[in-house]
């Protein structure tokens, strides 16, 4: 019974996946997995931080440690000095003080020279480790700019399926059948041709008709006298008449004198 709860468990969730996968935004999906990298990036920042933050102390540490070392070395030196300047003047108590004091700082500067041995151990790998951290920072960040990169580039490649998708439905819809109530395309162009042919039958037999030859004559008649009207205005005003002619009229030739008879010389002597 177990077996078959988990085998359920296990198709309704690949079920449930699948279906998210189809019908989930790939742009929310995409900005997700930026938002993530970018997440990741900035943990990995703040851990080589503190790896660097590490190094940085264990070098001021081991500073610190060089600085007094040198000094002790001193003080232990100047210790054997005065120790060995009372001997000369035969000072016991100062020379046994002295001597004990230089025996101190003996003490004193081996310490701080396994300190410093361990230190500078210490500080090596702090820096080897900060090196490390450093490098996969940079690494990290170069393969975060191509993942910033490759997004407006699917951004861009989204953009162009989803414009191809509804060019693609468009097309489709220009030669398919919306529903019953509804013609296509190619049925209303059919239906709009007749009626302009139609159209166009009635205006040619409206034109060889006798009514519009009446009408063509008297729209004529009209012209011509709006065009002898024109004349006898520009006669009263006295404006020369104008140079146009009506289109096909044909001015006749002016008529040439009759000749006279030619008188004969015999008949004027009579």
């Amino acid at each position: 019974m177990f077996k078959v709860l988990r085998r359920w468990w296990k198709y309704m969730t690949a079920k449930l996946s699948g279906s998210f996968n189809e019908r989930a935004d790939p742009k929310v999906q995409l900005e997700q997995a930026i938002m993530e990298a970018q997440e990741q990036h900035r943990r990995l920042r703040e851990q080589a931080a503190n790896v660097i933050a590490n190094q940085k102390q264990a070098e001021m540490r081991l500073n610190r440690a060089m600085e007094e070392l040198e000094k002790v070395n001193t003080n232990a030196r100047q210790a054997v000095l005065m120790a060995d300047e009372a001997t000369k003047t035969n000072d016991t108590a100062k020379a046994t003080e002295y001597t004990s004091a230089a025996e101190s700082f003996a003490n004193r500067l081996i310490q701080l020279e396994t300190e410093v041995e361990s230190l500078k151990t210490l500080s090596l790998q702090a820096a080897q480790a900060s090196d490390q951290a450093k490098g996969a920072v940079q690494q990290n960040s170069s393969a975060l700019q191509q993942k910033l990169s490759e997004r407006q580039k699917l951004m861009g490649q989204l953009d162009q399926a989803k414009m191809q998708e509804q060019m693609n439905t468009a097309m489709a819809t220009l030669s398919e059948t919306v529903g019953e109530d509804v013609p296509t395309l190619e049925e209303v162009r059919d239906k709009i041709e007749a009626r302009y042919a139609k159209a166009k039958g009635m205006s040619e037999l409206t034109g060889s008709s006798v009514e519009a030859r009446m009408l063509e004559v008297e729209q004529a008649s009209m012209n011509a006298q709006a065009q002898t009207r024109l004349a006898e205005i520009r006669a009263q005003l006295g404006l020369a008449p104008a140079e146009t002619e009506s289109a096909g009229a044909v001015t006749p030739p002016a008529a040439e004198p009759a000749a006279e008879p030619a008188t004969d010389p015999g008949t004027a002597s009579n």
